[in-house]
């Protein structure tokens, strides 16, 4: 049985690794173009590339997969079956029907919620404490297919974006796998979503990384570990970007009537706590304007950053 995998991110790299350890004929890999990458902009293959061509298999890299070349080239494979993980770019009609057991997605949320392409950073960025992973039949339309299987898995308090990545990628790569036998025999259910119960998680935009004093300590506690390790929050600190990496609720604190939120109340060893719209956050990982990430107590030792500075402005 021929299977194609498409993906790019580190998430979908578990799921590829597991079909080939367990022995499935993955006869070629779809993923985005080689894209630069960090500050001196090397361009860079993306994980999933890198996975395929040390176990020997075939990589395409269209740059739209709906082009008739890039479509032609993947007929050339037979395809059975299709399994994208994280692939970054919606299938075309031609594409969903050329298997004939079709097309399956592993997508990180529990379906209907969070469809679409960030639902690990808004899950967490909304305050969840359990999100998961979905294997569902791929459609038309962004991730409305019938459910195949899903698993369920806890969102802890220390928990970040990467640290989540890391756990859902191994629990799909997981329930791929379990799913496979049921799905290549012609048994796996196919469970209808409920639209009426779906949300969403587009892309972030450079606007939601930026952090709005005016709302609750909570909330922007969730906004920084839900944007960490990448895009990563940021607030402005004497016109220029700061970058807030870590951060924790002072729990029982209330911010100070009449104190403008964003207001820099105590700085310390400990971090740095700003006043919020209700209560308080301390800031305890931060990265200066062309400087790396450090802990904010290291930060203050310097000096610039007083009591009473307001921040994001």
């Amino acid at each position: 049985m021929n299977i194609v995998f498409m993906g790019t991110p580190d998430f979908a790299v578990p799921s590829l690794l597991q079909l080939l350890e367990k022995g499935y004929h993955v006869v070629g890999v779809v993923t985005q173009p080689d894209r630069p990458k960090g500050r001196k902009r090397v361009l860079t293959p993306p994980p999933v590339k890198v996975a395929a061509l040390e176990a020997g298999i075939p990589v395409m890299q269209p740059e739209r997969i709906r082009h008739p070349e890039a479509i032609a080239e993947l007929s050339g494979w037979q395809p059975d079956l299709i399994v994208t993980a994280a692939f970054g770019q919606i299938l075309p009609k031609a594409v969903l029907d050329m298997p004939r057991l079709g097309c399956i997605n592993v997508h990180a949320s529990l379906l209907p919620r969070y469809r679409g392409g960030a639902p690990i950073h808004r899950a967490i960025m909304d305050g969840e404490t359990k999100t998961g992973v979905t294997i569902m039949y791929m459609a038309v339309g962004l991730d409305t297919g019938d459910i195949i299987a899903k698993v369920e898995v806890p969102i802890e308090e220390s928990d970040n974006v990467g640290t989540m990545f890391d756990k859902l990628a191994r629990a799909g790569a997981e329930l791929l796998i379990e799913t496979l036998p049921e799905l290549i025999a012609g048994r796996a259910p196919r469970i209808p979503q409920n639209d009426a119960e779906a949300t969403y998680a587009p892309n972030i935009t450079r606007e939601e990384e930026r952090i709005d004093w005016s709302r609750s300590a909570r909330q922007l506690f969730n906004q920084v570990r839900g944007l960490n390790p990448w895009p990563v929050a940021y607030t402005l600190w004497q016109g220029e970007t700061m970058k807030v990496w870590e951060s924790a609720v002072l729990s029982g604190v209330a911010s100070p009537a009449g104190v403008e939120p964003g207001t820099v109340l105590q700085t310390s060893a400990q971090g740095i706590d700003v006043a919020c719209g209700s209560g308080v956050l301390r800031l305890t990982v931060v990265q200066p304007a062309g400087k790396k990430a450090m802990p904010a107590g290291e930060f203050v030792r310097g000096g610039k950053l007083t009591e009473g500075t307001v921040l994001g402005r």
